[in-house]
């Protein structure tokens, strides 16, 4: 919503165009616009709203949330969320990963999006080619320090896989 999740997806896919893997940055708009193909590999992230994927009035309530916090709402935010998208996916044999964005602190705690995307990727009958991963933000709505550098190491880490 606040573009933590858009910048983390930006360095997963720099390292995997360093590693030589092809890979673009899509929202969830563009991405029911354009499907997958045959040969694409889905790495598929969302922030964690309310222990898990956010719903149409988690959404609502973080617009609403940014204005009184002075936060910008990330362009790409706008449209059907990750939960919306993946529910029309259709069935897949291809091969996905998947991210999340929490807060920092315990996953019991916080949830993780990422494990529902594991699941509903798996569902529709996609491989995962790697564990899940978070990336925290602060209190604040901001990365924590380091985490896009890991997140592009990660999306290195998922070119070694492919």
């Amino acid at each position: 919503m606040y573009g933590n999740t858009h910048r983390i997806a930006e360095a997963i896919v720099r390292g995997l165009t360093e590693a030589g893997v092809p890979a673009e940055v899509r929202s969830t708009t563009e991405a029911q616009r354009r499907p997958p193909g045959a040969g694409d590999v889905l790495v598929v992230g969302a922030p964690t709203h309310g222990h898990g994927l956010s719903r149409e009035n988690s959404r609502e309530q973080a617009v609403r949330d940014a204005s009184r916090h002075h936060l910008d709402v990330d362009g790409s935010a706008a449209g059907p969320g990750v939960r919306e998208w993946l529910a029309a996916l259709d069935a897949g044999t291809g091969r996905a990963a998947a991210f999340d964005t929490r807060v920092k602190g315990p996953a019991m705690l916080t949830g993780r999006a990422s494990q529902k995307i594991v699941r509903a990727l798996q569902e529709h009958g996609y491989e995962l080619v790697a564990e899940p991963e978070s990336f925290l933000v602060t209190m604040g709505n901001e990365l924590v320090p380091g985490e896009e550098e890991r997140a592009l190491a990660w999306g290195r880490g998922l070119a070694d896989t492919l």
